[in-house]
């Protein structure tokens, strides 16, 4: 998730903090002069992920400011760049048919343009005959007549059926592979989270629907700097229901905000606050001094609102990232707070032991937040898993060696993969003689949380992404 990089700066943020008006749009170049904007920056969206493995999510606030678009181009592009990515599997499989080949037969800028248009025919209300024209003039203009005709058979073809009819003619018959397919999501995935909701697997559909929505931008207000109530007046947005901090806003850029601008709020899930929160708010044995660890940081968010909590009482927290480039974000997210930004691999940290409070937001498959990375569910691997929870599993065991006798590690994943969250926490009590605390009764007013010890937040229960954490106590040694 993106964080302003703009240093703070103290006061208030006036009325005027919304969103600004984009300036007249330039004027496009001769060869595209003729063409609908909105749909062919939401194109170059996709080649950028397909050519360059680029993030949606990351290209498409930068073009849509280079090309100066706004109000409702900048929605229509945004809906059609995020929608395509994350229908992909579902297009894909439509496409295939009506080509009468397979996907990796068709060129790669002719299956942009047929992704783009199919997805306009099947999942918006978008006009088919608009649908078909606009997309067939975009490859026109690129690749020339013969290959425009090719795309506008094989759109016309996927325009003869409603993604329903679509649905029953191509998707798998098991209840879990044909879920999967209707709501864009590789069934392995559909599995994973069916897995996690256990007893509650009838709910697979309910997390697949709010995985495929369009989410709302979730902002944190900075403790000792604007309260929710103030940034909600500033910007428009609505108080979350469970972090004091949270503000959710229906769209927009927020990089755009004044409040984000000045440093005086954040752009993060709630589910994220929630994570800090409950590390700030978990017992420990003797007197707090004050000596936090995030020790996985980058970014910077949870260490920006760690470091405002610690501040308050006057201590300090350490955040560790192994990457240069992070740690940059890292500092000119928590600029002006009491936190020291150390470049090091968390296993290896060099840290000497003895901290009150340790946070490992260990690297994980990112399962739990696909609805803010469109293309992110297609890219992910079930071989991705065994590497990284070998790494969370160390970062935990560095983390247990740091914390004091009586101290409190949180464990926290974006990903309800059984195996990368109660697997490796049930190891670290196992092998480390940890006692895992009650972690529900962190989160007060946080409904639905699971049988515990151990919490895991849902999109469809909590409006969250699905982040999982668990508290972890230092048994004081007796004699």
């Amino acid at each position: 998730m993106s964080e302003s990089s703009k240093p703070a700066r103290r006061g208030r943020p006036s009325p005027g903090g919304r969103n600004k008006r984009p300036k007249q749009a330039r004027r496009p170049d001769a060869a595209t002069a003729g063409l609908d904007q909105p749909r062919l920056a939401a194109r170059d969206v996709l080649r950028a992920v397909r050519e360059r493995d680029a993030y949606a999510n990351l290209v498409l606030p930068g073009l849509l400011r280079e090309r100066r678009l706004g109000g409702r181009d900048a929605a229509l592009a945004t809906e059609l760049a995020y929608g395509a990515a994350r229908a992909q599997g579902l297009l894909d499989a439509v496409i295939s048919e009506c080509a009468g080949r397979p996907i990796e037969e068709i060129d790669g800028p002719l299956l942009d343009a047929l992704r783009l248009g199919a997805y306009q025919l099947l999942r918006t209300r978008v006009a088919s005959h608009a649908a078909v024209a606009t997309t067939v003039d975009l490859v026109r203009a690129e690749s020339g007549p013969g290959k425009s005709g090719f795309v506008n058979a094989v759109l016309r073809r996927v325009s003869e059926r409603s993604e329903d009819e679509w649905v029953d003619r191509l998707a798998p018959t098991d209840p879990v592979g044909r879920l999967a397919f209707r709501h864009a999501h590789p069934t392995w995935i559909a599995q994973v989270f069916s897995d996690a909701l256990g007893a509650d697997a009838g709910e697979l559909e309910d997390v697949l629907i709010a995985d495929d929505a369009r989410p709302v931008v979730h902002l944190v207000a900075r403790p000792g700097e604007i309260s929710a109530e103030e940034l909600s007046l500033v910007t428009g947005g609505e108080v979350g229901k469970y972090s004091p901090y949270a503000v959710h806003l229906d769209g927009g850029d927020p990089g755009l905000l004044d409040a984000v601008r000045e440093g005086l709020a954040g752009v993060q899930d709630e589910g994220s606050q929630l994570v800090a929160l409950a590390l700030a708010q978990a017992p420990v044995d003797g007197v707090d001094q004050g000596r936090w660890l995030d020790l996985c940081a980058g970014p910077g968010g949870k260490a920006a609102l760690l470091g405002a909590l610690v501040g308050i009482e006057g201590g300090r927290l350490d955040a560790v990232e192994v990457a240069e480039h992070r740690a940059d974000l890292i500092r000119k997210t928590t600029r002006e707070l009491p936190v020291d930004v150390r470049v090091a691999d968390g296993r290896e940290s060099g840290l000497e032991p003895g901290y009150d409070r340790i946070l490992v937001d260990a690297p994980c498959t990112g399962l739990g937040a696909l609805r803010r990375r469109p293309e992110a569910r297609w890219r992910r691997q079930p071989s991705d898993v065994a590497e990284l929870v070998k790494l969370q599993k160390e970062l935990l065991a560095a983390a247990i060696d740091l914390v004091r006798l009586g101290g409190v590690v949180v464990y926290s994943t974006c990903s309800p993969h059984l195996s990368e969250t109660v697997t490796v926490v049930a190891d670290a009590v196992r092998r480390y003689g940890m006692r895992e605390l009650d972690t529900a009764s962190l989160l007060p007013g946080v409904p639905n949380l699971g049988g515990g010890p151990g919490v895991q937040l849902w999109p469809h229960r909590h409006g969250t992404d699905a982040m999982f954490l668990a508290a972890l106590q230092k048994p004081v040694q007796k004699n």
